[in-house]
């Protein structure tokens, strides 16, 4: 099929293009940057769009069946925001899809976008009001909603084992059954042409943060040193953000959220151990 895929050349988009590319699909890869990807050069056709300005959008969805959009702002900046990207940049496009004639458009938003108490959390809020809008636009949607991500766990755990000390947050001790983001990226592709459904989807096992943070210790010989921070201090620390105007906010609630709620999906899928690409991934520089 001819698909668009948005943010192709961030970690999960990457591997999204992996796939569609082995799957046989014709692609065009659309990113702020783009670049080779090892194995498949040659293989799709990229461009540079930035989806935030609707003039370099228009068009860009002519000719193509669906679109597969993984854009979102994953690190807090001063000169924009998640509601430029996550849910801008994402309108821009799903409104080329409409005027375009696309049938299919799959988004990558996160589990619990739409939970009323994360109304106040930019990177939740802006997937929300997207799923909104693409469930009223009359396309056929898939909605993604993964738990988070193998790498970005142990990328928030590592810098604490350096030290040998990791700080839980919150008194209640709550779980994750994160997904690798190459098992993701196979369940998009093979759901990218579903009617309307939306997946709540994480790994196959799932671990509170003190297991993780055990299995850290473990792999890195080291004996395990756990404390806990009351939840107010992000909100201090998100408040200090906001008067300073780093841009950083966002983000620092968006780590208040996913360190004190429950982020256990019931769809479950994948091949790959998250316990072993802990063993793998997870021992820090000596």
């Amino acid at each position: 099929m001819k698909v668009l895929l948005a943010g192709a050349f961030g970690k999960l988009g990457t591997d999204v293009l992996k796939t569609l590319v082995r799957e046989g699909h014709d692609v065009l890869a659309i990113d702020m940057v783009t670049r080779d990807v090892d194995g498949i050069e040659g293989k799709y056709e990229k461009k540079v769009v930035d989806v935030t300005k609707p003039d370099q959008v228009a068009g860009i969805c002519a000719g193509r069946e669906v679109v597969v959009t993984t854009v979102g702002l994953t690190r807090g900046f001063d000169k924009v925001t998640n509601y430029d990207i996550d849910y801008q940049g994402n309108l821009n496009l799903l409104n080329d899809a409409v005027k375009e004639g696309v049938k299919n458009f799959a988004y990558v938003s996160v589990l619990k976008a739409d939970d009323p108490r994360a109304a106040n959390i930019p990177m939740l809020d802006a997937k929300a009001k997207l799923e909104k809008k693409l469930k009223a636009s009359g396309l056929q949607y898939t909605i993604y909603r993964p738990t988070g991500y193998f790498y970005d766990i142990v990328k928030v755990f590592k810098p604490m084992i350096a030290k040998g000390k990791v700080t839980l947050l919150g008194k209640d001790n709550v779980s994750c059954n994160v997904i690798d983001t190459t098992d993701l990226a196979d369940f998009m592709v093979e759901h990218m042409l579903d009617d309307n459904k939306t997946y709540n989807i994480g790994g196959t096992e799932t671990y509170t943060y003190e297991e993780i943070a055990n299995m850290m210790f473990a792999v890195n010989n080291k004996t395990p040193n756990i404390s806990r921070a009351p939840e107010w201090l992000f909100d201090v620390l998100a408040w200090i953000q906001k008067i300073k105007k780093t841009g950083k906010e966002g983000l620092i609630r968006f780590s208040k959220w996913t360190m004190t709620e429950s982020m256990v999906a019931d769809t479950q899928y994948g091949k790959l151990s998250f316990k072993k690409y802990i063993e793998e991934n997870g021992k820090v520089d000596a």
